[in-house]
């Protein structure tokens, strides 16, 4: 360990509050950037003279540069100071919104999004990481409920600001409007955030090769999979052939991680304690959930009940009301209380709200009735987010607090990406089944403001509901590891930061 000069933390802060509301900030705003394309597509579509698979590629590309690195970007934080690499991705990051708004193509676009992805796969795992070394144990609770109402509300809010965004100036202003923020985020996390000590690390360079191909094999595989008819991508490589070689080229480098005796990208031992393990799981349901939830819930809104992309966002508010209300109290009872209860409880609201609203998908259904689904998915998603990344985070070692942090976000962003490539799937096998015979419909296809005739409204809804039948399907898997979470054992006074589960 180095700590070359006075400036540099070697321990819990005293006032931490200051620093973490400067990261917030910026994970804030890259977390938007997930979610904050979808309602834009058709604008991009008109302005830039685009075809639909083409603009998919602006979301696809940012999610696909955003995970395939974060296990090594959470490791570079260890090695060169996790404020640093915060900056240099929130400094990509500004600058390629700023190279998004200014495209004038559909390619520029997506190259600038790639860019944009690979500083926010910088900018995440090092947000987590500086939590973990700044916050003594007993604290952590309520400042992971900070980050992880971040997450949750981010989510809600990026199709909602969006929407505005669109309806009152142009698409090219969901991202200038990064431009200030980001810009912000840099001064005050340089004044705010502190250096910390850094770690002499061996840099597993075939891990770093490994985890990177197989991560862009088998997300590329997922993610892509429904624009290729889960066929051929080109010549004689197909989609299965993806998905299969990135799961051996992941086996590879997990093998060699278990076989690496001097210092590997992912430390095994990690997955020693058995809340990390149960928290990577549940936090990829969790984002498997709230990915899956958006598409047919929005086609729906705008196609089935006629609402604008704004009108249509405005379903999710009392979602996002309900964690931000939630999420202090939570927090204060994370430190405290056995956190299987809280996640639990969180997992059965989450489940509970999904089937209700999956039921409740009918084209004459009451907007008041929808609203208390969505209400109990605020309260389900505060109980979630911070308890368990709190618990995930509570055990790790100091010097492996960069490691611990970008295995977690890679678990959330592969949870991500299966979510949507399962609904899209399901939508596409709903509505072949439900709709009337020799009626074709490609959702991805149509067009702004357009609402489907009346005598499909029915099918239509049936369809939407089924496919998110599987959103609480899977949220059971969360269920069964949250409740098999273990309470920490509290920190001796004046010990490390750090608590071990039973």
């Amino acid at each position: 360990m180095t700590s070359q000069d006075s400036a540099v933390q070697t321990g819990p802060v005293k006032d931490p509050w200051p620093a973490l509301w400067a990261l917030v900030l910026g994970f804030f705003m890259i977390m938007v950037d997930t979610t904050i394309v979808s309602v834009a597509t058709p604008a991009i579509i008109e302005d830039l003279h685009a075809e639909v698979n083409s603009v998919v590629w602006v979301t696809s590309a940012y999610l696909l540069a955003y995970a395939v690195p974060v296990l090594i970007t959470g490791r570079l934080g260890d090695r060169f100071g996790p404020k640093n690499l915060y900056m240099i991705g929130l400094t990509v990051f500004t600058l390629a919104s700023l190279w998004c708004g200014l495209s004038t193509s559909i390619e520029m676009l997506v190259v600038a999004r790639i860019v944009q992805g690979l500083g926010a796969s910088m900018i995440t795992p090092q947000t987590m990481a500086i939590i973990t070394r700044i916050f003594p144990a007993e604290r952590r609770g309520q400042a992971t409920s900070l980050w992880g109402a971040t997450a949750g509300v981010a989510l809600l809010v990026g199709p909602l600001l969006g929407g505005i965004l669109i309806d009152s100036l142009d698409w090219s202003w969901i991202f200038y409007v990064n431009v200030p923020v980001g810009i912000i985020g840099l001064v005050l996390a340089a004044r705010l955030v502190p250096k910390l000590p850094t770690h002499q690390h061996h840099f597993d360079w075939l891990g770093v090769a490994l985890s990177g191909a197989g991560m862009f094999l088998l997300v590329f595989g997922l993610q892509e999979g429904h624009q290729y008819d889960w066929g051929t991508v080109t010549g004689f490589l197909t989609v299965p052939m993806l998905i299969a070689g990135g799961l051996v080229v992941l086996g590879l480098f997990v093998f060699w991680q278990s076989r690496n005796k001097a210092e590997p990208l992912v430390p095994l031992g990690l997955f020693a304690d058995r809340n990390f393990s149960l928290a990577n799981l549940g936090i990829a349901t969790v984002s498997f959930a709230f990915t899956a939830l958006g598409f047919p819930l929005m086609l729906w809104a705008q196609l089935v009940r006629g609402l604008n992309p704004t009108h249509a966002a405005l379903l999710l508010i009392p979602m996002a009301l309900m964690s931000i209300l939630l999420a202090p109290g939570v927090g204060k009872l994370t430190d405290t209380v056995h956190p299987r209860n809280i996640v639990a409880v969180g997992f059965a609201l989450l489940s509970a709200a999904l089937l209700w609203l999956a039921l409740g998908l009918a084209p004459d259904a009451s907007y008041a009735v929808l609203l208390i689904p969505m209400a109990l998915m605020g309260c389900g998603s505060a109980c979630i987010w911070a308890p368990l990344t709190a618990t995930a985070t509570r055990n790790l070692p100091m010097h492996l607090a960069g490691a611990g942090a970008g295995v977690y976000n890679a678990s959330r962003q592969i949870g991500a990406v299966l979510g949507s490539a399962a609904i899209a799937v399901l939508m596409d096998a709903r509505l072949s089944a439900d709709l009337p015979k020799g009626v074709t419909f490609d959702p991805s296809k149509a067009a702004p403001g357009a609402k489907l005739p009346a005598f499909l409204h029915g099918p239509f809804s049936d369809a939407m509901g089924q496919a998110l039948l599987v959103t609480p399907a899977v949220l059971l898997l969360g269920l069964a590891a949250a409740l098999l979470l273990a309470r920490p054992k509290a920190a001796a006074p004046g010990a490390a930061p750090v608590m071990v589960a039973d």
